[in-house]
């Protein structure tokens, strides 16, 4: 049962898809005073879902802001991330799903300043919040996405294996890579481009002193059945003469200050404006751009920067440095020192820049803080429109970096900027199932860590889990360790592990379609299965793909296998490469397995059947009929 209740008047999000008229009575089960809800927990309640956050997959215990923030440390205090997924369900004396439908900053301390309430803050007095009322937490998921609409369905291509690096800027360093895969006998469908393709970092550009034929390199990888995929960025650089700035000036289509003039900010190219993705005019004009690439044989892009993040604002910039002249000739003590620190590092993704610009909506002129976390949404969604209409909608992939509920039902998105720690294996594991029930079905990591520098152990175990996402990639950052699988010593194990992913793929992409049309998770917790078991319940680091598999992938350092549980007796199948080393009928209750570098272990449910493929040489030669399955 879904209830809606109304509080002012809500700026329309275009969240929910489903017409639900409002409740006249107040907020059940909540004390509201203000715009702040609380509730008492029970003692053994577990709160699921917030899609995109760091800890655990129970959310208590700590405070998450829902503002969509440019972070780049995935570390426990941080209380942000990308996205902003203001859906929830509390699992214990009653299963209640709650949506907080605002576009603002929106404060859910689950916890943490009483580990037995519940504390919704929410900054704007304009907002809507959804009850959903079933009984059982799979079921509230359900119904909660049957609301929000059916989830983005790439084509079939999509779940290939993807190869990224910023760094990657030229012909030559594509082809490099395409050799280095190719010599190896490494599978690979698709190669990633970060901002260096770009000409000075301008969007839907082609620098062409790295590209002499852009279109004819991407068509020289495409006959070799790989595909290139082109970041785009969310800030347009100020310079006359570049027609995407001279356009969008032209028009009116950037984001404007108090007075009426572009609000100036700094990003990738320096001075740059902010395309208006709440403006339906700018939308549609910014998503048409896409063309340019899409002429060139491009049908793959990912979105990035979008939260917006912000270097800075020309205008704070000044303030900043006309601070820092004050200590100029001044001796610079410790509290000096931090205060200096300080003003240089508020500088980015500052508050009162978000509270300083504005869009002209349908609604008339409206802050973009109490809007914020559309932006993504707004320009992934321009993207995803103009996409159906070049390409057709089943031709195209398209990720996003910053999203809200609502977004997913055009684009998948990835899991941000992570770090070569292993602890970060475990943390994107974790977020798998808060992201779908969210809507967010196609998603993936930024396999091996995009930040720091990776090792063969810590890749080949991050792709053990890898192998089971929809969206696969291995991507990093300028400066770090180079990470392609042909940089390492045993490609061997690699080679096993990426081709095992083919031998795979019917069942993850038939599991995948089923979540979607069916509403259902692609990757659960095992509490949302076995629900009066308190092991399964309390148990975070294993996960059901699909209603016929577990996984439970290594993720500590130097480990030999891994301590597991199982709710129920299940057959272990141990994988070498792609081929089945050991099936065992394991009994339920904890147990202890060994998993070498080069293994995989699954563990298939009774009276459930594992479909493999033959082994391929690319997605695109995974045959679907002639299938081999695995019985239990």
């Amino acid at each position: 049962m879904i209830k809606r209740y109304v509080f002012g008047n809500p700026f329309d999000t275009q969240a929910i898809l489903t017409k639900i008229e409002s409740e006249k009575k107040e907020l059940p089960f909540f004390n509201k005073s203000g715009n702040t809800f609380t509730y008492a927990m029970d003692k053994n309640d577990i709160i699921w879902g917030l899609g995109e956050n760091v800890r655990g997959m129970n959310k208590r215990g700590h405070t998450y802001v829902s503002w969509c923030s440019d972070e780049f440390e995935h570390s426990e205090e941080k209380k942000s991330l990308y996205g902003a997924h203001n859906f929830f369900v509390i699992d214990g004396k009653i299963k209640l799903g709650i949506f907080v439908d605002c576009p603002g900053r929106v404060t859910f301390d689950i916890g943490e300043s009483d580990y037995d309430t519940i504390k919704i803050t929410i900054e704007n007095k304009d907002y809507e919040i959804y009850t959903v009322e079933e009984k059982s937490v799979l079921a509230i998921i359900k119904e909660f996405r049957k609301i929000i609409g059916e989830s983005y369905i790439p084509p079939k291509w999509a779940f290939g294996i993807g190869q990224s690096r910023w760094g990657y800027g030229s012909e030559k360093d594509l082809l490099k890579v395409q050799e280095g895969y190719r010599k190896n006998n490494l599978p690979v469908d698709m190669i990633y481009l970060d901002i260096d393709y770009m000409n000075n970092f301008k969007d839907f550009t082609v620098d062409p002193e790295k590209y002499s034929d852009f279109k004819a390199t991407i068509a020289k990888l495409k006959s070799d059945k790989i595909r290139v995929i082109p970041i785009i960025d969310a800030g347009v650089k100020v310079e006359d003469g570049y027609d995407v700035y001279d356009e969008g000036i032209k028009n009116g289509y950037f984001c404007k200050d108090k007075d009426g003039k572009e609000f100036i900010v700094g990003v990738w190219p320096g001075r740059s404006v902010l395309p208006d993705f709440l403006n339906k005019d700018a939308a549609k004009w910014f998503g048409q751009k896409y063309k340019t690439l899409t002429d060139m044989c491009i049908e793959v892009f990912w979105n990035d920067m979008n939260e917006h993040a912000l270097f800075y604002s020309e205008k704070n910039k000044q303030k900043v440095f006309e601070h820092l002249a004050e200590y100029k000739d001044t001796n610079v003590g410790l509290y000096a020192n931090f205060a200096m620190k300080d003003a240089v590092n508020f500088m980015a993704n500052n508050l009162e820049d978000y509270k300083s610009f504005y869009h002209n909506t349908e609604k008339g002129k409206v802050c973009h803080a109490d809007v914020h976390n559309l932006y993504g949404y707004k320009m992934t969604e321009s993207a995803s429109n103009a996409l159906e209409e070049i390409l057709g909608k089943e031709k195209y992939l398209l990720f996003s970096r910053a999203s809200y509920i609502g977004m997913h039902r055009g684009s998948g998105i990835w899991m941000g900027d992570n770090k070569s720690w292993w602890s970060h294996i475990l943390l994107n594991l974790k977020m798998i199932p808060s992201l779908n029930m969210c809507g967010f079905i196609f998603t993936g990591a930024d396999l091996g860590g995009f930040g720091s520098d990776t090792t063969e152990d810590l890749l080949l175990r991050w792709y053990a889990l890898g192998i089971f996402l929809p969206l696969f990639r291995n991507h990093s950052c300028l400066g770090s360790r180079e990470q392609e699988p042909y940089q390492f010593k045993s490609v061997e194990k690699f080679r096993g592990i990426l081709n095992l992913r083919y031998r795979l793929i019917p069942y993850l992409y038939n599991t995948f379609i089923d979540s979607v049309k069916n509403n259902e998770m692609y990757g659960s917790p095992l509490g949302f299965v076995w629900q009066d078991d308190e092991d399964a319940k309390r148990c975070e680091d294993q996960l059901l793909i699909g209603d016929s598999i577990m996984i439970a992938p290594v993720y500590e350092q130097n480990a030999t296998g891994r301590h597991v549980y199982l709710p129920e007796e299940m057959k272990l199948i141990r994988f070498k490469g792609t081929e089945i080393a050991e099936e065992k009928i394991m009994e339920k209750g904890h147990g202890y397995i060994h998993v070498a570098l080069d293994e995989v272990c699954i563990f298939l449910r009774k009276n459930k059947k594992l479909p493999l493929a033959k082994e391929a040489a690319s997605i695109e030669d995974v045959d679907f009929d002639d299938l081999t399955y695995i019985e239990y």
